[in-house]
C-alpha cells in the first residue's frame, strides 16, 4: 500500500509558503518519490493569509485538492494561530510546528492544538533575520519540517536550494538559505 503524507502550510502573502510547498514537493521528486505542492489563496495581497498544500508519496498522486486532513501542519507566522484555524482536521498523532517564541501552553491554547500530541517550535524569523536579514521565515521551516518528519534528507534540500536559488539569487542569499535550513534543523524542539 503507498504511504501519502499530507503538509498544510499556513503563512501570510510574501512570507514564502508557496515556495516552500512546491519545493518540498520538487525535493522529494528527487528522491524518488511522488510530490505535488499548490498553494491556495484568498485576497492575493502581502499580508493576508495563505495555505500551501504538499503532498508526497511512494506512488503517483491522483488527488488535486484542499488538504482537511494532514499528517503535519506548518504555521509560518504565530498570528495565525488564532485566526486561522490552523489545527483544523489534524489528528492526534499529527504534527504541529510553529515559527513562534510562545511556550507550549501558550500555542496550544492560541492553536486549539490540547489534543495534538507532537508540537514543535522554532523562531524561524529570528534565524531568517540572522542570516538572510529579512523576515523569511519559509526555508527555516523547511529545515525543520525535514528534522520533525524525515520525509526528506537534509542532505537533498540543501543540495536542491543550492541549484533551485543558485539559479535566481546571489551566491550570499543561497548561502544564507542553506544556513537557515541547518540551523532551524538543528534548533526545532518538541514542546
Amino acid at each position: 500500500m503507498e504511504r501519502m503524507t499530507e503538509i498544510r502550510w499556513h503563512g501570510r502573502g510574501g512570507q514564502g509558503a508557496k515556495t516552500a510547498a512546491t519545493f518540498v514537493a520538487e525535493a522529494c521528486i528527487h528522491e524518488g518519490k511522488y510530490g505535488q505542492g499548490n498553494p491556495e489563496y484568498g485576497p492575493e495581497r502581502m499580508g493576508a493569509p495563505i495555505r500551501g498544500y504538499t503532498r508526497v508519496s511512494d506512488g503517483p498522486v491522483r488527488l488535486h485538492c484542499a488538504i482537511e486532513h494532514p499528517d503535519i501542519v506548518l504555521v509560518l507566522d504565530d498570528t495565525l494561530l488564532e485566526t486561522a484555524r490552523v489545527c483544523d482536521g489534524l489528528g492526534p498523532d499529527g504534527v504541529l510546528i510553529v515559527n513562534t517564541t510562545l511556550d507550549v501552553s501558550e500555542v496550544r491554547k492560541r492553536a486549539s492544538a490540547q489534543d495534538t500530541q507532537h508540537v514543535w517550535t522554532v523562531n524561524a524569523t529570528q534565524i531568517s533575520l540572522d542570516e538572510l536579514k529579512r523576515d523569511m521565515p519559509n526555508t527555516p521551516m523547511i529545515g525543520s519540517l525535514v528534522k520533525v518528519t524525515g520525509v526528506l534528507e537534509l542532505e537533498t534540500v540543501l543540495h536542491d536550494i543550492k541549484i533551485k536559488f543558485g539559479k535566481k539569487f546571489r551566491a550570499d542569499v543561497v548561502e544564507g538559505n542553506v544556513k537557515a535550513i541547518q540551523r532551524a534543523y538543528d534548533e526545532v524542539k518538541e514542546v
